[in-house]
């Protein structure tokens, strides 16, 4: 279950996804908002899922039909769980139980053996109350913005506690979702780091043009948690120190306007450019052709942050010297001065100093680099992460369901579910 499918920002779903399915593991997508245009990852093609849209069930009128075969068929559990969604006092709390609705009827002619949502929000929320209507057992992974902007506490601690596994990904975000958020409930929260396809990344050193700047490269949503207006000003203050380099800036989002306008007040239209959304295989090419990445992350004032963006482990897996801030995650990824740079948040003077170091000190760069992918290949494989959550499901790679963990406690309350499901597994694997 996710907010969209696909979506260009969220390449670790993707990663995901594949491994799982690499693993013997049939899946099915669903979507709770209508794909945007743009581009989109040239691997989501290899996806074999089946993917559902629920982003046209915007009200009763669609959802209409299903939930009158639902009270026929579970009165007292369609009951409960419309109290429970108007219990949350959600905006969208009305669409998001309609879509579940719309899933449940779905699922009592095409049953599976439990759902995962990304996201704690939506996604989440709809595979909750899917739980409820048909029993099915739910998980969830927790992100960032997610955890602590958009999903209010007290349904985050209803969601972890109807889940039988939460999942997040550093253990900066398990501290904060067991110790402020559900005490209780501390033994379902598990830290599975994201990974990345480390075939898709080569380790070369940067393929720099002979006479051509270095690049500082930077991939992002133009959004305020990413601190690219710290990144510009530190161009700023290097090119008064008279250093040669180029900033890129790959991505695209509400801040464009701004960046721009900060760019052109400081006269840092040679040095900083500001290239748009690309696709994955463009932004590996730039990864090959960098000399620095940045990520200058900080804590927005909505209290926003990012996890372990997935653009530090691809470029440090493409041995490019990184440079970010000791915010959220990150250190669990970068400890300063053997992964990679670490400089002060919101602080351009110190990002400045760490990008000049990198500048003026390519053994420093090359040392960084060599470690830093090391230590991605170490703890960071999409592949472990993707064994690591079967082994939550109850599931082994490339094998059938367990008896035991996950998939025993989803027994209780989901009278001839296990059965529907093998199933269901066996049409998806004649490919039907």
């Amino acid at each position: 279950m996710v907010s969209v499918w696909p979506r260009l920002s969220e390449t670790f779903i993707l990663n995901e996804v594949l491994a799982v399915e690499g693993g013997g593991v049939p899946l099915r997508i669903f979507s709770v908002k209508n794909p945007v245009s743009g581009p989109v990852h040239a691997r989501a093609g290899d996806v074999r899922a089946e993917v559902t849209c629920l982003g046209g069930v915007s009200g009763w009128r669609q959802a209409l039909g299903p939930g009158l075969r639902l009270a026929r068929r579970h009165p007292r559990r369609l009951l409960q769980t419309l109290l429970q969604a108007i219990s949350y006092r959600r905006w969208d709390g009305g669409r998001r139980l309609c879509q579940a609705v719309c899933l449940a009827d779905l699922l009592s002619r095409e049953p599976l053996t439990r759902l995962h949502a990304h996201f704690a929000h939506a996604p989440a929320l709809v595979a909750m109350l899917t739980h409820g209507l048909t029993g099915i057992p739910y998980s969830f992974t927790a992100h960032a913005k997610d955890i602590y902007v958009k999903t209010p506490p007290e349904l985050l601690r209803a969601e972890i506690k109807h889940a039988q596994a939460v999942v997040t990904c550093t253990e900066y975000n398990r501290r904060y979702l067991v110790d402020e958020i559900s005490p209780a409930w501390r033994g379902k929260v598990h830290r599975i780091y994201h990974g990345v396809d480390l075939a898709q990344f080569r380790f070369r050193p940067s393929l720099r043009p002979a006479g051509q700047p270095p690049v500082i490269l930077s991939v992002a949503r133009l959004v305020e948690k990413k601190g690219l207006r710290d990144l510009i000003a530190a161009a700023d203050v290097l090119r008064r120190r008279g250093r040669c380099f180029q900033v890129e800036i790959i991505g695209d989002g509400p801040l464009l306007t701004a960046l721009q306008a900060q760019r052109l007040a400081l006269g840092l239209h040679d040095q900083v450019r500001l290239l748009g959304a690309q696709p994955q295989e463009m932004v590996c090419l730039a990864y090959q052709r960098a000399s620095i990445f940045a990520l200058p992350c900080v804590i927005a004032a909505d209290g926003d942050r990012d996890g372990i963006p997935t653009v530090l482990l691809e470029a440090m897996a493409s041995g490019v010297p990184v440079v970010s801030t000791p915010v959220s995650g990150i250190p669990e990824l970068i400890e300063s001065e053997r992964e990679g740079l670490l400089a002060e948040p919101h602080n351009p003077a110190s990002l400045a100093e760490a990008l000049d170091r990198l500048l003026t000190q390519p053994e420093l760069g090359e040392r960084l680099a060599r470690a830093a992918r090391a230590r991605v290949e170490a703890s960071f494989s999409v592949e472990a992460g993707a064994r690591k959550l079967l082994e939550l499901f109850g599931r082994e790679p490339a094998g059938q369901p367990s008896a035991s963990g996950f998939e025993a406690t989803a027994a209780s309350g989901t009278s001839g579910v296990a059965q529907r499901a093998e199933n269901l597994v066996s049409l998806d694997r004649s490919g039907h």
